[in-house]
This record gives structure tokens, sequence and C-alpha cells, in this order.
């Protein structure tokens, strides 16, 4: 029964085929049975992970692993304060960690608490209210405006009754419903007008369906078992952090194991080998690595935070920067989700339509010349039908419900809209020219109302006005046409002959092509004491007064911030639950579709296997009236393209492909709970142009991390060949291991932290973003880490060999020597710091543009010259106080890394110089379908 067509199945068909009675439903003890047989009407939240073994599976990651070993290390060492910083980076990492895990967790109790509490069902004959968890296939059930549909339903009888069904197909006009069949097979949601869905709401009207589906087999069930399924992509954060986790382990212990051989080799005692083996393992990991990046990421969040970007898992913040793909949803993202007419015909012209959203402030415009109503008895009449022949309110948002007054507010006041939005788009056209219910209100008396029913596809009032009475009309124009006999063209009621029908249609067809929804309005003045008792007799003999053509307009920011995307090399898809014309439209106008893209409807792509999607993907611009597991399939194809893909959305339709993409971002104004908690990133303000914003931030926040870890390895490579190269040698230990310590936990930690939050380059959105396979050592990393590193140690050691033979011998010349050595290696590093904000030289940027880093060097400076100085700590760190000669010799050799590369680095530059890369294509022009 999972898999039955039921939109297609006939009413006698379907009873049948459920066992029921229309009539009285199913008998009490039938419906216990079936309760056991098919379970409960819930969604299952599948296999759930204790408190306790979500915080334990934090502890498995490799460089976790690889802290825990340098905790041991440092605790061998007898350095048992930096074992306890390093094990209280763990703890805070894997409550982070923790915390992140736990609350995606709750994305399937968001989706449950969308389900009804209670429902209205016919059993035994009797209409009774029963839990919606214990409604079964069979049970007859009640609807009415307001409620929360309980089960999957087919409906049998329908009456002005539409449903909101943005949960689950993504679009917030109100469905109309009917309880016709369906004769077709794989009908979008959307398109199922008699079928009604667990979860969506039912806005007008009333209904009468059968249960078909329940609890994981409804339609929001399939969504729950997507999610389920759906494991969510390591970041390429990640990734990259194992890798380097892994090699520095293989360094490491290599390291340690040929030191330890060497100097065994060499006649060393094993036990002080073995020591300073453990002292080069020490050097090779850089502890304060993963808290940096914790720290870096952390700050990035707070700036997005200012930006309207909340981030809920941290590591999602470096993922935006490699983003090569943005999948967004059409409706509220890159469109307004507030329907607004654009254009207006009035029989002898059609004219523009100015202002946007709710704000009742515009015009009417042919040719660029304002048109005033009180000029125009055309425009004035179907202004007057779409005030009346309405029930939404337009309002000021501070206000209690009231109707919108006809002064012109100021821009920037909030409006709010209660009821229809396709009403409601007809009744901010009327406030923008000066007619609102309010203005009306003494005038017209609304004596009845027919309301709109799917058959019909009209709503019609009767108003009395100054002695005569009015009927208004608005629908479908195809069937309204039908009902009219007369046309109102140029002021005048003319009959509506042929070639006036053809002109109206031709009308029509141009807005519809412009993939605006087309409305068209009529009225009658009735006689005195004509009866209009109902529906067909309001709406005969019509005089068709005009059409009104509306769209959920883009937001204004969207296109430009498409244009900074592509710059950047970054598709845009649109992916949307409307129809494929108006999605095309939209794509047209804000310049995502280029030359030769194509776009796909559902249907077309449910024809595609994953092969032959795969190999048109890159092409594929534009989908429309797609499914939540067309949204997931497109989602993973582009993944097994090698695109780094960042999916937007509100509603629980795109939870899943939220949660299956790189990065998931929900909306934060219209996006569901279930939306939000399968998501990475929230936008605060369902800005498409802030994802823009985030993605700069992201590939800032990734650009920095890069920088410090070029700055902590280079001085590890250092540190490393310092020790190396002198037991090679044969010469003293020049580090001592709590100098090597102090080194990389003080010296390196302050200055790296402040390149977390460097600015950024000023070409970082023009280029291409980077693949998600990238090593973290690509785009000469590793080269200008182990060139600086080499140059680091070497400088380090020819410092040290040089104090050491003109040292006086013994224990105090030795002492000197070290200290020297450490002196050189702590500036070396300290001038460093500052090569590595740039991804050329020194020279290319202003090295006190980084407050924070002078800060941090000259912290790190004094601390440096407090263990020199103070006599309570050179004992510790076993320095001696140095004089001139040795601060020259120093400051020359530490300097010589970094202004040695970068001369040769601005020499090289100057001798070829390569033209900036910029991403583009070319928009616009033809837009082919795979229709």
């Amino acid at each position: 029964m999972e898999n039955t067509n039921w939109h297609r199945l006939s009413e006698e068909e379907l009873l049948a085929r459920l066992g029921c009675s229309p009539e009285s439903g199913l008998a009490p003890d039938e419906a216990a049975r079936r309760l056991a047989e098919h379970g409960r009407n819930e969604l299952s939240e599948g296999e759930k992970l204790s408190p306790a073994k979500l915080f334990l599976n934090q502890f498995k990651d490799f460089m976790v692993l690889v802290l825990i070993g340098a905790t041991l290390i440092s605790g061998l060492l007898g350095e048992y304060l930096d074992a306890i910083t390093i094990l209280a980076i763990i703890v805070i990492n894997a409550v982070l960690g923790f915390i992140q895990e736990f609350r995606a967790e709750r994305s399937l109790r968001a989706l449950k608490e969308l389900s009804a509490p209670t429902a209205h069902a016919l059993r035994g004959g009797s209409i009774v209210s029963v839990a919606a968890s214990e409604l079964v296939p069979g049970d007859i059930v009640l609807l009415q405006s307001g409620d929360r549909v309980p089960a999957d339903l087919r409906l049998l009888s329908a009456h002005g009754c539409q449903a909101e069904e943005s949960a689950l197909t993504g679009e917030s006009v109100p469905v109309s419903k009917h309880a016709d069949p369906i004769d077709e097979d794989d009908l979008p949601l959307g398109d199922r007008r008699n079928m009604a869905f667990l979860g969506t709401l039912l806005t007008s009207g009333t209904a009468r369906g059968v249960v078909v589906r329940t609890g994981m087999g409804t339609e929001m069930g399939k969504i729950a078992d997507l999610i389920q399924q759906t494991e969510e992509m390591e970041t390429p954060l990640q990734r990259r952090l194992e890798q380097l986790g892994k090699i520095l382990i293989v360094v490491a212990l290599g390291l340690t194991v040929m030191v330890v051989v060497a100097g065994i080799l060499h006649g060393q005692p094993a036990y002080g080998m073995f020591l300073a083996g453990v002292s080069l393992a020490v050097a090779a990991i850089p502890e304060g690595l993963p808290a940096i990046v914790t720290v870096a990421l952390a700050l990035g969040v707070q700036r997005m935070i200012r930006r309207k970007a909340i981030v809920r898992k941290l590591p999602s913040v470096e993922t935006l920067g490699c983003a090569s793909v943005i999948c967004s949803d059409k409706t509220g993202t890159l469109t307004q989700n507030k329907m607004t007419v654009t254009r207006v015909w009035t029989g002898s012209r059609e004219l523009e339509v100015t202002g946007e959203g709710y704000v009742p402030q515009g015009g009417c415009f042919d040719g660029g010349k304002p048109v005033e109503a009180k000029d125009d008895a055309s425009l004035r009449r179907v202004l007057q039908i779409a005030a009346l022949c309405n029930n939404a309110v337009l309002q000021r948002a501070a206000e209690p419900a009231a109707a919108v007054r006809s002064s012109a507010p100021e821009p920037e006041e909030a409006w709010e809209l209660k009821g229809d939005p396709t009403e409601g788009a007809l009744v901010v056209l009327a406030a923008k020219m000066g007619l609102s219910a309010s203005s009306l209100e003494g005038l017209y008396k609304r004596e009845q109302e027919f309301p709109f029913d799917s058959e019909r596809k009209r709503m019609s009032v009767v108003v009395s006005h100054q002695g005569g009475r009015l009927a208004c009309v608005k629908g479908a124009p195809d069937l309204l046409l039908e009902r009219c006999t007369y046309i109102l063209w140029d002021g005048k009621v003319v009959p509506f002959t042929g070639t006036l029908r053809t002109k109206v249609q031709q009308a029509q067809e141009a807005m519809a092509q412009s993939a605006l929804r087309v409305l068209g309005l009529a009225y009658r003045e009735l006689k005195p004491h004509e009866s209009c008792e109902t529906a067909e007799e309001a709406e005969c003999q019509l005089v068709f007064a005009g059409l009104a053509g509306m769209i959920d307009p883009p937001r204004r920011e969207v296109q430009a911030a498409i244009a900074t995307c592509r710059r950047a090399g970054i598709k845009t898809v649109m992916i949307t639950g409307d129809h494929q014309l108006t999605a095309e439209a939209i794509a047209a106008q804000l310049g995502i579709m280029p030359r030769g893209g194509l776009s796909v409807s559902g249907r077309e792509l449910a024809a595609m296997s994953d092969e032959e999607l795969d190999k048109v993907v890159d092409n594929i611009y534009v989908y429309a009236r797609v499914s939540p597991e067309h949204k997931l399939r497109i989602v993973k194809s582009l993944q097994r393209k090698g695109h780094v893909v960042a999916m937007t959305g509100d509603g629980v339709n795109d939870a899943p492909a939220i949660k299956a993409a790189d990065i998931g971002i929900a909306m934060g104004i219209s996006g569901t709970d279930v939306s939000k908690e399968a998501s990475s990133l929230v936008l605060g303000d369902d800005n498409f142009a802030s994802i823009v914003s985030a993605i700069e931030e992201g590939r800032s926040i990734y650009e920095n991390i890069r920088k410090f870890i070029r700055y902590l390895l280079a001085s590890n490579v250092g540190e490393i060949l310092t020790m190396f190269l002198a037991m090679m040698a044969g010469l003293p230990l020049p580090l001592l291991p709590i100098q090597i310590l102090w080194v990389n936990l003080v010296t390196d930690g302050l200055p790296a932290m402040a390149l977390g939050v460097d600015q950024a380059e000023n070409d970082l959105m023009t280029q291409k973003p980077r693949s998600a396979r990238e090593s973290i050592f690509a785009r000469r990393l590793g080269w200008k880490i182990v060139s600086r590193g080499i140059l680091i140690g070497v400088c380090t050691l020819g410092a040290f060999w040089i104090t050491l033979r003109s040292a006086p011998e013994g224990a105090a010349g030795l002492a000197l020597a070290q200290t020297v050595a450490f002196v050189t290696l702590v500036m070396a590093q300290l001038i460093h710091v500052f090569d590595c904000r740039s991804s050329r030289s020194i020279f290319h940027r202003n090295i006190l543009q980084n407050k924070y880093l002078v800060l941090a060097v000259l912290s790190s400076l004094g601390l440096m010259l407090a263990v020199l100085y103070v006599p309570a700590l050179q004992p510790i760190f076993k320095t001696v106080p140095i004089g001139l000669r040795e601060w020259c010799l120093s400051l020359v050799a530490a300097g010589i890394p970094t202004f040695v590369m970068g001369i040769g680095s601005v020499l090289g530059s100057s001798k070829k110089r390569k033209p900036k890369s910029r991403i583009s294509y070319t928009s616009g022009g033809s837009q082919p379908s795979l229709r």
C-alpha cells in the first residue's frame, strides 16, 4: 500500500481498497486491530545515542589522540603544568563538540512537534475526538479551517478548502484542494490537489478525507527517515587537520627513533638520548594548534553574528570558504516571499506597478508616466474590485488588526499582512493608489460572499452602495471570461466581441510568459430587487474589468550578491517547489542562469539515473517542482562531482538536503525548527546576501588558519633542525626541553592566535574556491614551511655554535650559548610571524595593520626578556643575561630567514608579473530547458 498512487483512485476504489465506510467510518474494534497492525501514527526518532556516549565519541578524533600523546610526553618530562594545560584543551574541545552534536539530534524532535495532537474522526457512525497518534489507515477524518492535518489523507469532499503546504513544498501560497481523481503518475506533492499531508495547515474551508498513510509512511515520515539516514559530511578543515595530525605523529616518532639510535651509536647514554628524543617529539607536535583553531573559529563566529550569520557548528565556518556551489531555495531566500502585483491590464493599456513588499507606496505607470486612479475609470474599477472582493487585511506591524489607511506611509515603516498572499497582493495594489477597505467602508457594505473553490476558481462578493448593488468577482481568467458578456474598454462598457476576447487572452498569455500569476477581475451592476442567492446568479453577464499580474519579487540585494558569487567562482543553483516557468523567469532576472544553462523539472529529474544526473549536473542552474528526495539527490550528485555544497532552505522539506550538504544554511526568520536544527548556519535576516558575507568570512578564517599553521610548523621545523643537527654533529643540546616547551606554548601561542584574527587580503573574493581535496599544504605552503624552518634552524644553530666557540669552556659557556640559541629562535619566530600574513612576502603588507599581532609580539618579547633578566626565572629556564654582542648576533641571525626570502620574493615578482585571475561568465541569452 505504501506505493499506491492514492490520488488516481476513484472514491469507490479508494474505500474498497481501505475497507471503510464514508458514512460510519471504522468500527472501534477494527480501529484497534489496525492500530496493532500498522503501529502508532508517530514519527520515529531512530536509534538514539546516550549523552555519555556522545561525549566519549569526542575523544576518537585523531588530533585529540595527538594531544593526549603530547600530554603524556609533558608528564614524562615532569612538566605537569603543561600537561594540565593540554588536558584542559582536550576537555574544552570535547564539551564544544558534545553540545553541537546534542543540539543536532533535536531535529527529529522538532519534526514531531508539527504533528497534530488530536483529530476529529468518524468511528462507529459518530464523530469523536481521538489522539492523532491513534489514527489508522481507513479512518474518516473531518477538517476545518485552522486545523493541522493529522495524517496523509485522500480527500472525499472539499468546500472552499485551501492548505498551506510550505513545510513540505517550500511554497507559501496556499494550495486549493478538491476531491476528484487525478489520473497522472509521478505527480509532485504540490500538484496532488486531492490529498492533504501530515503537518500541513488548512487555511480555509472544510474537508473530509480518509487516512491512507500514517507515521513513517507519510510524506513527513519520509523526510524524517531521510534525516535519520543522512550522514553529516566531515568538513574539509576536519579532514585537513586529521591529515596534519597523522603527518606530525609520523615525523615525531621517526625523529625520536633516529635521534635515539644515532646518539647510542655515538656512545651517548641511552637514558639521556631517550630524553633528547622525547624533546624532539615535543618540538614536532604543536600542542596549541587545536586550541588556536578553536579560538580562531570562535572569533570568526562572533564576526559572522554581526553580519547576520549565526553559526551552530564551529568547523562549518571554514567550510564556507571552499563552497563552490550554493543551492538556494527560491521563496523567501532569493525572493521576498511577498506576492506583489507588478502589472495591471485595463483593456486599452498595460500599466507597470512599482513598489515592493507590503509597504503601500508606489503607483501605476504607463511608459514611465504616472497614472492617477481618479483620471482612469477602468483602473479605478479594477482597484475597487481588488479592494472589495477580498478578505486579506494590511496593517501596521505595531498596531492591532485594522484596515490600512489611505495615506501613504513612510517607506521604512513595517507593515504586515493577515490573510491569503494572493489577496494581500491585491490589497496592497489598491492601497498604493489610495483605495483601501477603510476608505471604501462608508461607501460599500458587503451583503454576501461566495468563497473561492477549486471548481469555480472564482470568489464573489455582493455589496451595496448609494442605493445600488454591485457584484465583484475575481478568479482564473480563462474561466472568468466564460461568464463575461461585456468589457470595460476606455472607461465605457461595450459588448465583449471575439476580437476583444482575443486581446484579453493575448494580454493574459504575455503576463504568463513573464512568469506572472494572473487574476481576472469583473463586476456587474445588480438591479435593486435582483436575487443573488447563489454564485451562479451573481457570476453571470459580467463586465470584464481587467487583469492583475503578480509575482513573488526577488530581493533587491540578491542580484549583486549572486554577481559577487560569480566573480568568486561560486555557482548559484535555484531549487524550488514552484513551477518551472516561474523559476526560470526569476533565475533570468537574478542572473543565475548563464548562456547554455539548463533548467530541470522534478519529473525530468526523477526519470534520470544517478549516472545521467552526474553527467549534466554541472550545467543545471534551476530545479523546479522538486521533492525532498530530489533535493537530496541534487546535493549528493554535486558532491560526487567534487563540489563543496552549501544548501539553503527554510522548510521541513529542505532538512534532509541541509543535513547532507557540506554546509547547511537555514533561515532564521521564516525557517522551521526542523531546518534550523539540521543546519550548520542560520541566517538571522533570511537574506541570500548574508551568505556571501559568510563565505567571505569563511575564506578569511581558512586563510588565517593556514597562516598560523605556516607559522607554527615553520617554527617547529626550526626547533627540530636545531636539535637534530646539533646531535648529529656531536654538539651539546642547544635547547633544553623546558625551553622548547616554553617556546611552543608561549612564544608560538600568542602570535599564532593573533594571526587567527588577521585582516583578509584584498583579492580574497576574486579567487576561485579551493578544492575540497586540497591539502592544507597546497599553494606552496609546504615549501614555505620547510624553507623558512630550515633557515631558522640553521641560523639558530649557527648562533649557538659561534657563541659556544667564543665562550669560556664549562657550564657557564654552555649556558650562554644555549641562551643565545633560545633568543635567536624566539626572535626569528617573532620576525617570521609578520611574513606569514602575506602569501608573497613581509614587504607586501603593512606590519602594523594587525594591532592584535603587534601586541602579541610585544607580549612574547616581554616574556622572553623576563626569562632572561628576572633572577627568579633564570634557574627555572636555565638562562643567563646576555650582552650587546650576543644581542647583535641573535638579531642578525634571526632576521636572515625572513628578510633573505622576502627580498628574493620581491625580486622574483618584479621580473615576472602575472595578471590577476578573475572568474566570470556571461549571463543572459537563451536559457534551454530539459523539458
